[in-house]
């Protein structure tokens, strides 16, 4: 199961279907990149609820129109240190789909930047980091002028378990 799950993630990477429309948004400097079909809106950052027990990066639930959903801080979840929101932090709202189901869930980021339109020849393979880091929620590195864009699969940045994890918490 392991290594099919693998093989699909590899051959999701080196495939055509990394071209497309990308929503590119920073954090602490870098600028990174979703596909743009896997966010569903952009909201400016409103009051979290901090649910107990759950991880540091996730800040806790929101209620965007009557619908409960998850927020978690890319920053804390990458590792990168925490600062205070700004009027430019803001929050995406995406699906991710785990374990066989679609879930919402809001992402916090520095600020977003512009939607992208990335060809294949654009993108470039994850460099290999060695073996002890976890590299696989990269697509890829896109080539945008002198700069390059971190491509995130945003199903793999949480890990199933994880998401799992959240959801049980938040229905709790």
């Amino acid at each position: 199961m392991k290594e099919t799950l693998q093989v699909e993630n590899q051959a999701r990477k080196t495939g055509v279907d990394r071209e497309g429309k990308y929503l590119t948004f920073s954090l602490d400097g870098e600028e990174y990149g979703i596909g743009i079909l896997k966010v569903k809106e952009i909201i400016g950052m409103m009051p979290i609820t901090h649910v107990p027990q759950t991880p540091e990066y996730v800040k806790g639930v929101v209620n965007l129109r009557g619908k409960v959903i998850p927020v978690v801080d890319l920053r804390l979840k990458f590792g990168i240190e925490q600062i205070d929101y700004t009027e430019r932090t803001c929050i995406i709202v995406v699906e991710i789909s785990s374990l066989g189901k679609t879930i919402a869930m809001g992402i916090v980021v520095d600020s977003v930047s512009e939607v992208l339109n990335i060809r294949n020849g654009d993108i470039e393979d994850t460099p290999s980091f060695g073996t002890k880091l976890k590299t696989e929620f990269i697509l890829g590195m896109a080539k945008v002028g002198a700069n390059v864009k971190i491509l995130l699969d945003i199903d793999l940045v949480l890990a199933a378990e994880e998401v799992a994890e959240i959801e049980a918490k938040v229905a709790a």
